[in-house]
């Protein structure tokens, strides 16, 4: 029996936003575009009042690209993707690197509207423009993985850890990718590579000790779970793994019964 029925190592991610890069072209001497960004991300419902009056006053790609992460911030996840692909249709001249950026968030914006066609969609045009981007690689195969396209997921993870072999969230991804496709030697063996790299990084707990039950190492497991908790409490991967030791109990329980 396999505990999580979803990918639930996707919890522990977070997707490339639009308020950690800058990857307009930008006209800012006075230092507009960062403030800017810097209230979308601490207070976003503030931003957005600043930034549309940014907009309106002609603040060009720039203020729209504000507006688009304040949207993202804000959780107000379809607007903001659509903004960002806007914004990406206006750069038709711009470096590709930066138009791969947009496009990206634009794709993390519809992930995290939970429209995965549409946000494949966004990052394998990112990767058009962008193939050896280890970043993009990696949010869409969690966008695969989340459609339960796991051999897709995989073949990007492959390129990620080729371009960059110690990428600890590659490796993890991948480790889970190959347990749902019941590779679990090869699971173990990322998983495994992975902590060695990261022996405290939550999600790396959570798959190690998936795979140590799936193992019959129950007490390992036990033990790698509540490690976890100690060292990560409140967080996805924490909670995961408080479900994963609560089913294991009820298992042993009835085995004892």
């Amino acid at each position: 029996m396999v505990y999580q029925h979803t990918l639930i190592i996707l919890a522990c991610f977070t997707l490339a936003t639009a308020a950690h890069a800058a990857p307009v072209e930008i006209e800012n001497g006075s230092g507009t575009y960062e403030k800017c960004m810097r209230l979308a991300n601490s207070d976003p419902n503030t931003a957005l009042e600043a930034a549309l009056a940014w907009q309106d006053m002609g603040g060009g790609g720039a203020a729209q690209h504000c507006v688009a992460a304040t949207l993202f911030n804000l959780g107000q996840y379809e607007q903001a993707a659509k903004r960002f692909e806007k914004i990406a249709n206006q750069m038709q001249d711009a470096p590709v690197r930066e138009r791969a950026s947009i496009l990206a968030q634009a794709g993390s914006a519809w992930f995290r509207a939970e429209d995965l066609e549409r946000a494949a969609a966004a990052q394998s045009e990112a990767l058009a423009l962008s193939p050896k981007d280890s970043e993009i690689l990696i949010d869409r195969a969690m966008t695969f993985a989340s459609a339960k396209n796991y051999w897709e997921a995989i073949d990007d993870l492959n390129l990620a850890v080729a371009f960059d072999p110690d990428r600890v969230e590659a490796l993890i991804l991948r480790a889970s990718a190959y347990r749902f496709v019941d590779a679990l030697p090869l699971a173990w063996e990322d998983a495994e590579a992975a902590f060695k790299l990261a022996p405290e990084r939550p999600e790396v707990l959570l798959e190690y000790g998936i795979l140590q039950r799936l193992s019959g190492k129950r007490d390992a497991a036990r033990q790698t779970w509540l490690n976890l908790l100690r060292l990560h409490e409140g967080t996805p991967a924490a909670d995961a793994a408080q479900r994963n030791l609560e089913m294991l109990d009820v298992q042993l329980d009835r085995k004892n019964q």
